[in-house]
Formats: C-alpha cells, structure tokens, sequence
C-alpha cells in the first residue's frame, strides 16, 4: 500500500495537485479511501487528517469504506421515484439482506447505492449494475440478475 501512496503523492507534487485529485487517485486504485491513505498522506504531506476527511465526507462520490464486489446503482429521481424506484429499491434491499444503515453485504459480494439522478429520466427506472445499464427496471429482471450474479460467486467458492 505504501508504495501505491508514495506514487500517488509523487503524482500530486509533479501536477501542483489538490486534496480532490489525491482522493481520487486513491480511490482509483483502493476502490475507496482507507483510514491508513489519510494518515500517511496527514504525515507526509503535514496536513491535517481532517482535511482529507472533510473532503471526503462533502463530496458524494467517495466512499470510506470498501464497496462490494457487484455494484449497484439505483436513481432516486424524479422520474424513477415517479415510476416506482423506491419499491424497487426496497425489495433488492430486502434481496440483499440489507438494514436502513448497510450499503455492503455482510459477505462483500453487493454493494447498493442510491443517487439522486442518472440523466435517464426516459428510461425510468434505471439501475445500474456493475457498470450494465438496467432500463425500464422491473423487480424480476433486477431479482434475476442478482441472482445470476450470486450463482457465480457461489460457484467460484
């Protein structure tokens, strides 16, 4: 990890960057943002953790803790909430075993994720899932692709 940190600094010195860009390289390569980057990068660079942290809590697309091995990306806006998101949600939620406060399966194989919109409105609802654009969402297609993705894991167990 330490010499992923020295070349991300190194790249941060060579382009006058900012605490933006060197959260986003370490998430790039960690998948998040580890609570050791920040203190190394607090150490080396001689500016406070808390910088990093309130950076990285103010801007939605870093994540703090290690995302799931899948993916899933659900709009929440206007045009999807209106085409019945929030059920949708709630029951991939449910699929998953996920509390109100868990964004993580408790095996790592799904990550969920809300936004507020994906600028798809006319294909609503749209989730995302691993990267695969789901229009038009339905419970069953949502359900069985989940399921399919469980199979694999399972069989490479």
């Amino acid at each position: 990890m330490e010499n992923i940190l020295k070349d991300i600094i190194k790249k941060y010195h060579e382009k006058a960057g900012n605490i933006i860009s060197l959260l986003q390289e370490t998430q790039d390569a960690f998948g998040y943002i580890p609570r050791e980057a920040v203190d190394f990068y607090s150490q080396e660079l001689n500016i406070a953790g808390s910088r990093f942290y309130g950076v990285a809590t103010f801007y939605s697309q870093f994540r703090l803790k290690p995302t799931g091995k899948n993916k899933i990306v659900a709009c929440c806006g206007t045009a999807c909430h209106v085409r019945g998101s929030e059920k949708l949600i709630n029951n991939v939620r449910r699929e998953l075993a996920l509390t109100d406060i868990e964004d993580t399966t408790s095996d790592g194989a799904f990550t969920m994720e809300t936004v507020n919109c994906v600028g798809a409105c006319s294909i609503a609802p749209v989730f995302i899932i691993n990267k695969k654009v789901h229009a038009k969402a339905s419970l069953g297609g949502l359900l069985k692709e989940i399921r399919s993705l469980s199979d694999r894991k399972d069989e490479s167990s």
